[in-house]
């Protein structure tokens, strides 16, 4: 039986943030967690955007409880100020979904802290910003959703050098970033299950989705792989709304798998029905699992306790 956004419980009373949520996927998803009764934060860094989006989900939803809150992922800075300003609040946070990022940049760009783009925004920021906002969301034994990719297949854990300082390739770079965003969910999970966090920790991928993810990276710049992409889209992807719906399952079922991983679930998991998933061999490897999360915990000088 398929699962569909009819599928998911009433979420009055529940707080929800998701990164990345003025536009594609995250606003879709914010879209749908609004229409379902949560409080939805939407956390990115373009205000107009925010404000956009804002009046799109209202008038959707006239009565939705839902507000912008500034995050720029390519700054710590930024990742500390928003987790600040929502432990001053007090109020734990049900969901957090961390959607926000970057695709494939065709030459190497940095963060305001140094670090490679695709690296910092993708996985980075998002790892300092579960941890500094760790206690409200252990307060609220809380769903984490990572955003991972079927790029993850192909990726490497780079740890002689996370930031590609040589050798940049936007390809193997983005591939990385979706390897580590997986491999954070699994191992949070296992952390949290250590600890007594209380915690699901779980990932979703969009398959093939139509966004401007695609666009504003390496696919988008004119030439043959362009035109090569542009075919495959035409083929094999789905809607951005149809996308979000393997996230709204991580998010949202009542009794998801911890550590689990969800996508589409057609041909190479491009597009179809949201369902489980295929985790690849190296996501699962707990011993490289463990020292990204300390090299994380001293790039970004976020440690978890």
């Amino acid at each position: 039986m398929t699962w569909t956004t009819n599928d998911i419980p009433d979420l009055s009373g529940r707080l929800a943030i998701i990164t990345g949520a003025t536009g594609g996927l995250g606003l879709e998803t914010g879209i749908v967690l609004a229409g379902k009764g949560a409080e939805v934060v939407l956390a990115a860094r373009n205000s107009d955007k925010g404000a956009e989006a804002e009046r799109l989900i209202r008038s959707r939803h006239p009565n939705a409880a839902v507000r912008f809150d500034l995050l720029d992922l390519a700054s710590l800075a930024s990742v500390q100020a928003f987790a600040e300003r929502h432990l001053a609040t007090g109020r734990p946070i049900d969901i957090l979904i961390d959607n926000a990022g970057v695709m494939a940049l065709p030459t190497r760009q940095t963060t305001v802290d140094g670090f490679e783009m695709q690296f910092g925004t993708n996985y980075l920021s998002h790892f300092a910003l579960v941890g500094r906002l760790l206690p409200l969301l252990i307060a609220a034994k809380a769903r984490v959703v990572q955003l991972s990719s079927v790029a993850h297949r192909s990726g490497h854990i780079r740890l002689d050098d996370l930031n590609y300082q040589t050798h940049y390739s936007p390809w193997p770079v983005y591939q990385q970033s979706k390897l580590a965003m997986l491999m954070f969910a699994l191992e949070l999970q296992r952390r949290s299950d250590a600890n007594g966090w209380g915690l699901t920790s779980v990932a979703a991928h969009p398959g093939f989705a139509r966004t401007d993810l695609i666009a504003n990276g390496h696919a988008g710049k004119p030439g043959l792989f362009a035109r090569g992409a542009r075919l495959l889209e035409a083929v094999l992807s789905h809607s951005a709304a149809d996308g979000a719906l393997p996230i709204l399952m991580a998010a949202t079922l009542p009794d998801p798998t911890p550590g689990g991983y969800y996508g589409p679930t057609g041909f190479q998991e491009m597009k179809g029905p949201p369902g489980v998933a295929v985790i690849k061999r190296q996501a699962r490897d707990a011993d490289v699992a463990r020292r990204l999360w300390s090299e994380s915990e001293r790039l970004t000088g976020v440690a978890y306790g």
